[in-house]
């Protein structure tokens, strides 16, 4: 199984390499995250992550303030600078990894030529990629291997530290970086299966808390004019406001002109409505607490069926301005982002593809003045997108945007803000096991299994 991470190769690390050298040279750039890369030096599952672009790296072929005689420099490396086309592992390497080479213009200490002072990690990817590092001194050729295949269709970045010495002493001029990407290497995504069962049916659910809703512009609807549903557990009077469902219409307390959501098909419950059939007078329905039962325990299977899986590629924290192809993506750090720039799934011509993103943590998309959007390309279909969320989920804060894909999270999801009028969409679901979903003006159209 391949992974796509198609934006910005050589050119984009080069801009930030000539953009870490002014701010070098004026004073600036202080700690924290990148704002071309995404990456930043903080510590993410105790494996070693560091930006791989030192400010002050010159560029391939730029000269080094204090280059010299006797000062060692970079004269070629393998895979060379902007390649775009390099394989992702290397014929004879143990376990399919990739050897990437950086020759010297002086013997070098070979003590210096190590793990700390030569290092690879994808571009937007703050975790190095796991490596040996070796030095040739009959050669002067230095040799990265890392431990398994790189990712298709993947821009990284390599550096040689300032840390790195010749044989006499003398320290590494500058830190020298270069950046190339993978070739692609078609693949295939997870099996395409219904694993959501009963709790298909569902635009929302909100697992034992229940569901709010604020504004009049929320409308759950299925796919090609096909009704939807929306559902908890929950036994609390007000564990439900601001939806109403087709009639007979039960009505969850609703304000009108304040809170009105319209659920083209039912509202599943365990509690009564403010006024309807399930009133209480009438008192709870005991087939509809039964079905909606039933789609939490299928909805927590799918959960367990998504998290089961084995983990992934790690496509960085930050899910924004990438094109990714099928398959299973592992946040590296628990969370994922799509912030900044808007996410692609590429299906490739083929309409089963089907994308997971496994997180032990939360999931965030945009912000309060920033919305942000999955698109879909190549034939992707949204019942194929799967967002298996640890916490919670919050989604495009200030309104505005489309999300795509089912989300089932632990503890709850958001959709925007209270007093926010911007609509949001959601092509997909959004499944609670436990805290309730809140929407604020949400269009929710629920795929077809």
């Amino acid at each position: 199984m391949k992974f796509i991470n198609a934006h910005g190769a050589g050119g984009a690390l080069l801009a930030s390499v000539l953009c870490s050298v002014l701010l070098a040279a004026c004073g600036g750039g202080g700690g924290g995250r990148d704002p071309i890369l995404g990456i930043g030096g903080a510590t993410s599952g105790g494996a070693t992550s560091v930006p791989p672009v030192p400010q002050g790296a010159i560029l391939p072929g730029a000269a080094c303030p204090v280059a010299g005689a006797t000062v060692p420099a970079v004269t070629a490396t393998d895979p060379s600078n902007g390649s775009a086309s390099a394989s992702i592992s290397t014929g004879g390497v143990a376990a399919g990894g990739k050897a990437v080479t950086a020759s010297f213009s002086l013997p070098m200490n070979a003590a210096s030529i190590n793990t700390t002072s030569f290092t690879l990690a994808p571009q937007g990817g703050a975790v190095l990629v796991p490596a040996s590092v070796s030095y040739n001194a009959a050669t002067r050729v230095a040799t990265l291997t890392t431990s398994s295949a790189l990712l298709s269709n993947t821009s990284y970045s390599a550096v040689i530290q300032s840390s790195a010495t010749s044989e006499a002493g003398t320290p590494f001029g500058c830190p020298y970086a270069w950046s190339f990407k993978t070739a692609l290497v078609a693949g295939t995504g997870p099996e395409s299966v219904n694993i959501l069962a009963s709790a298909a049916r569902y635009g929302v659910f909100g697992g034992s808390a229940g569901m709010t809703n604020t504004g009049n512009q929320t409308v759950i609807t299925g796919s090609a004019g096909s009704t939807a549903d929306i559902g908890t557990i929950a036994t609390g009077t007000s564990s439900i406001t601001g939806f109403h469902d087709s009639a007979p219409s039960d009505i969850y307390t609703e304000v009108p002109g304040v809170n009105e959501g319209n659920v083209t098909g039912k509202i599943f419950t365990c509690t009564t409505s403010t006024t309807g059939p399930t009133n209480p007078t009438n008192g709870v329905n005991a087939a509809s607490c039964a079905s909606a039962t039933q789609a939490r325990l299928d909805a927590e299977a799918a959960y367990r069926n998504l998290a089961g899986r084995p983990a992934g590629a790690n496509p960085g924290g930050n899910l924004a301005n990438l094109t990714l192809v099928p398959g299973v993506y592992t946040a590296p750090s628990g969370s994922f982002l799509i912030q900044g720039g808007d996410l692609t799934l590429d299906a490739q011509g083929d309409p089963g593809a089907v994308w997971v993103f496994q997180m032990a943590s939360t999931l965030t998309v945009g912000g309060p003045a920033s919305p942000r959007s999955v698109i879909l390309a190549g034939g992707a279909q949204a019942k194929n997108v799967f967002w298996q969320v640890g916490s919670n989920a919050i989604i495009n804060a200030g309104g505005g945007g489309t999300m795509v894909g089912t989300i089932i999270s632990q503890a709850g999801a958001a959709f925007s803000t209270a007093g926010s009028v911007i609509p949001l969409t959601l092509n997909g679901r959004a499944l609670s096991l436990g805290a309730s979903v809140t929407l604020v003006n949400t269009f929710i159209n629920v795929p077809a299994p």
